[in-house]
């Protein structure tokens, strides 16, 4: 009788602690965005401080190898170049994303992956000594992949291990890091540490530690528990992932819902992009990626860091002061992303979406007027610091972490990859366009682009309140029969599903009856 009795008090504790942060799963976490995440954010701003030092490089290099200084349109356009390559390297990254998942899982991807932040470091590390400005553009190339499998697949990877009531928590600490890893580039840039013509070469160099203790670590954690069941087949192994991620050996509520997932995919198979594009079931869900991905990027996130260092300057900083404020801001976008870590389970992916793109919508048209007005109106210039501000608080709780923590939640494990290759894609299109067309929106309509952007989150946020539905603690295949009603599709596994949860309550049914009988 007393065995019994520990027996169940030990599945009582078992039950209480599901859901729960384990060491386990709170280190893979911070291993996979602070070795992945870490470095798309730490490269996004790496090269803004010392932009004038590597600019005088390019140029030096160019009279030491022709004897004439380079013409300031060539100069123009190796610059560009160098801003440019890194978005077009995260498009190349992202076609990359189904193949390699699929293929090598989706902690060998993030392994493989990076090989390339690693050899881009040393490249551009090395650049000076080996008196060469075409090699950091290659490497920046080279980064811009990495950064482009790595906003997607660890995103991916941590949503399929998560528990589902930490599963949108978990979901936005990679976004955390990109904050964090903007920042360390900001800190690391200031002219007194690294921001200068002696320090940038390391500047460079440093986004490949993060790759190597990455490389170093992750091996000893385990692949998604949904990877090796649902795609290897190996329950086994499934199992004892979980376990090893849970702390507990009771599992089987999981691989259960694992199972039923995996049925109700069998007769699809593996989606690739053109069967996802096409197949009538996920039609919403595509779609709403691809709304979600466009508004995170063409809310102009960028275009309001791009202006930041002008108004700050505008409201009386001094010029030898505004990147101290920058890193400020650095800090407010760390600070809101950390916020919306611990408050996203509790209000929901739907309510930090439409809030957030609601801030940003908001901070755009009073930001318009701010501008305009600016010149007349002494008080506009610090009305125009509090719209950067609100605008980053809003990007910070939305905007920036909730689309990739709905990738991993609107689809299933067989439509996952090619949504998140999607997904990836349209994300860095969307920053390579606003790169480029931003600086002539700028020269043409001045102030009033931000009315561009103003309409666009309008645009996405009523889309959001429409179409997307809330997801916080759902399991993936209750959000894939929300779906499947607004797609009009029927999902055939319900009879089964029946079937199996009633054999699985006769069979707890029958356990109880023979416990009853020994007692």
């Amino acid at each position: 009788m007393k065995l019994k009795g520990e027996k169940q008090e030990s599945s009582d504790n078992n039950e209480g602690s599901k859901g729960k942060m384990t060491p386990v799963l709170a280190v893979v976490t911070l291993i996979s965005a602070f070795g992945s995440s870490f470095q798309y954010g730490y490269n996004v701003s790496v090269i803004s401080s010392p932009a004038p030092y590597m600019r005088d490089f390019y140029n030096q290099t160019y009279f030491n190898r022709n004897g004439v200084l380079m013409d300031g349109g060539f100069q123009t356009l190796l610059w560009s170049l160098t801003v440019s390559m890194y978005p077009l390297g995260g498009f190349f990254g992202s076609l990359m994303v189904w193949p390699l998942v699929n293929n090598c899982g989706r902690k060998g991807t993030l392994l493989i992956n990076n090989l390339f932040s690693i050899v881009a470091a040393i490249l551009m590390g090395t650049s000076e000594i080996a008196k060469t400005f075409e090699i950091i553009i290659f490497s920046r190339f080279l980064v811009g992949i990495y950064a482009g499998l790595a906003s997607n697949v660890v995103p991916m990877f941590l949503g399929e291990l998560s528990p589902r009531n930490l599963r949108g928590a978990i979901g936005i600490v990679p976004q955390l890091f990109i904050s964090v890893g903007i920042l360390v580039a900001q800190i690391f840039g200031l002219d007194v540490i690294l921001g200068n013509a002696e320090g940038w070469p390391v500047l460079l160099g440093l986004t490949g530690i993060p790759s190597l203790i990455q490389l170093l670590v992750l091996p000893f954690f385990p692949e998604s528990p949904r990877y090796l069941l649902i795609q290897k087949g190996n329950e086994e192994q499934a199992r004892k992932a979980l376990q090893k991620l849970r702390g507990w050996t009771d599992v089987d509520d999981e691989i259960e819902e694992m199972r039923q997932e995996d049925r109700s995919e069998k007769e699809e198979g593996q989606f690739s992009v053109l069967s996802l594009c096409t197949f009538k079931g996920l039609r919403w869900q595509l779609i709403s990626i691809i709304v979600m991905m466009m508004g995170q990027q063409l809310s102009g996130v960028n275009a309001v860091f791009y202006y930041a260092e002008r108004i700050f300057q505008s409201a009386g900083v001094d010029k030898n002061n505004v990147q101290y404020v920058t890193v400020s801001i650095g800090g407010i976008n760390v600070i809101m992303t950390l916020l919306a870590v611990f408050i996203v389970e509790s209000l929901g992916r739907r309510v930090l979406l439409l809030a957030g793109f609601g801030l940003c919508c908001v901070s755009c048209a009073v930001l318009t007027l701010a501008l305009n007005l600016q010149t007349t109106v002494s008080w506009m210039s610090y009305l125009s610091i509090v719209c950067v501000v609100v605008y980053i608080v809003g990007h910070a709780i939305g905007a920036s972490p909730i689309p990739f923590v709905m990738i991993t939640e609107m689809f299933l494990q067989s439509s996952r990859p090619a949504a998140f290759m999607v997904g990836g894609s349209v994300h860095w299109l969307c920053n390579f366009t606003v790169g480029f067309v931003f600086l002539y929106m700028e020269a043409g309509l001045g102030p009033y682009s931000f009315l561009i952007f103003c309409a666009i989150c309008l645009a996405t946020i009523v889309y959001i309140f429409i179409v997307v539905p809330e997801t916080k603690n759902k399991t993936f295949m209750e959000i894939n029969k929300i779906m499947a009603k607004r797609n009009k599709v029927e999902i055939q596994e319900d009879k089964e599903e029946l079937k199996d949860f009633q054999a699985v309550s006769d069979g707890q049914a029958k356990k109880k009856a023979i416990s009853s009988s020994e007692l």
